[in-house]
């Protein structure tokens, strides 16, 4: 299997070189002697641009070959590394895409990124609210009609930017969608940050990239084994000006990327590809039924399954809830304290993440808990989750583009006192980083509600210390 900047990177350590250049720990000769032992495996290939490692904001040799490969694999255009997430890919696809007061059609349940990349290009969102799963009772995916009904009354939008799959991975195939955009000339921006492993065979969910999109950007770290940080972003389209595309990569990655992230993306190219190549979907996905199997044999627990004919689930994601009332952060609490760690609690909810892996270590872990637990504990309790319920309207557009609110002075006034207000921040719950409430919304009494729930239920909220104080930022019109 070939790992061009893996390669590379091995043939330059083995020079033992002496380094008279940047990074400040010369190759891990210093460093502060109580974490040298923890840290001294990759130090040594933690490097800058020498000869024979290729640049990222120039790449003609090792980094050029392995993007070519990932792109190959993928079967597209072009693959880019990103060392600095899938959310500067998603800031570089929208800037590509979006100047300043263009329309663009945004699935409402979008990362923060999105919605950042949208308010730095100064344009202006038209929010399409998603169906909300029924087993779930979380956004799942924009239905056709309502696409169909947006492009018809913005059809100059310069963009149609979607998510898929959602953090509980929900997908659905979207073929159609991007059809019908296209024929608009409206190029499709999918976030698909949780879809990296897709193309790894036909069991799983079928990948953007093959229902057509023009730019597909995924957090290979988030599936693959990858280090934190390391994404890819694919471009296939003929609506997309390349050049564009690479100036903002450019402009928005560090100057200085990390080496260790991109070798780790090479590998995780090569780690998929033999994955897919060997045909060893069947091994993995044998695993993730015999973890539901153990799952569903604890007292009071059970697999949430989507019953939309329309979705199909990621097998690596497995959700559960109680059969009991108890809420996913008390699930989480317990799972906790038998040192097992999830991706997600919501107030229904836990999710993990299971590897794209064939080993069964996870399902012994699990074995040897339930042996050891006889029962859960109970809730009389009634959990409810966040569903955006505050959006009744399937398209809506921002009142004032982001552009004009620039130009708005801020006031910070108690939570009550917002109501019918333009909010002047984003109110983020974190994990999944969606947007509960997004900057230059009109503030609704359901919005407000609903927010204090969410505090009151202890769920994290990124942003000002003042949400907790009960004050919120508000444009003054």
């Amino acid at each position: 299997m070939e790992t061009p900047l893996f390669t590379a990177i091995m043939q330059h350590t083995k020079k033992k070189p002496l380094s008279l250049h940047v990074p400040g720990h010369k190759n891990g000769t210093v460093f502060l002697q109580q974490a040298a032992q923890v840290y001294q495996g990759i130090l040594p290939y933690d490097v800058t641009e020498l000869t024979g490692l290729d640049d990222l904001h120039h790449p003609v040799e090792a980094i050029a070959k392995a993007q070519q490969l990932t792109a190959n694999l993928y079967g597209v255009q072009n693959s880019y590394f990103l060392v600095n997430g899938s959310t500067v890919g998603n800031l570089a696809m929208i800037l590509t895409c979006c100047q300043e007061n263009d329309v663009v059609l945004v699935q409402r349940n979008s990362h923060k990124s999105i919605i950042n990349g949208i308010q730095l290009a100064g344009a202006t969102p038209v929010f399409l609210s998603p169906k909300v799963d029924n087993e779930y009772h979380v956004p799942s995916y924009v239905e056709m009609e309502t696409i169909k009904e947006a492009i018809s009354r913005y059809p100059q939008a310069k963009a149609l930017i979607l998510t898929n799959p959602n953090y509980y991975g929900l997908t659905i195939d979207l073929s159609h969608i991007i059809q019908l955009a296209h024929k608009h000339n409206i190029p499709v921006l999918v976030d698909e940050a949780h879809g990296a492993h897709f193309i790894a065979g036909n069991q799983f969910p079928i990948s953007a990239i093959q229902a057509g999109a023009d730019i597909v950007v995924h957090s290979a770290h988030k599936t693959l084994p990858a280090m934190t940080m390391g994404s890819y972003l694919h471009m296939n389209s003929k609506l997309v000006d390349k050049e564009k595309l690479e100036f903002y990569l450019s402009v928005l990655q560090s100057s200085s990327p990390s080496y260790p992230i991109m070798v780790s993306l090479d590998l995780a190219r090569a780690y998929l590809e033999n994955i897919k190549r060997e045909d060893k979907q069947f091994e993995i996905l044998e695993v993730v039924e015999d973890f539901k199997k153990q799952l569903n044999s604890f007292n009071e627990i059970e697999i949430t399954e989507s019953k939309d004919k329309l979705v199909k689930t990621d097998p690596l994601k497995v959700t559960i809830h109680s059969r009991s009332g108890l809420s996913g952060f008390a699930l989480q609490d317990f799972f906790e304290s038998q040192h097992i760690y999830a991706e997600l609690a919501d107030s229904e909810n836990l999710l993990f993440i299971l590897p794209l892996d064939h080993k069964r270590g996870i399902i012994n872990e699990l074995e040897t808990i339930n042996k050891k637990v006889t029962s859960l504990p109970r809730s009389a309790q009634n959990s409810r989750v966040h569903t955006i319920s505050s959006h009744t309207s399937k398209i809506q557009p921002l009142e004032k583009s982001f552009s004009y609110l620039k130009t708005c002075e801020k006031k910070l006034v108690a939570l009550d006192e917002a109501i019918d207000c333009y909010s002047a921040e984003s109110i983020i719950p974190y994990p999944p980083g969606i947007p509960f409430i997004v900057i230059g919304e009109t503030i609704t009494s359901a919005m407000i509600e609903e927010l204090k729930e969410l505090m009151e239920s202890g769920i994290k909220i990124q942003g000002d210390d003042h949400i907790r104080q009960g004050k919120i930022a508000i444009y003054m019109k």
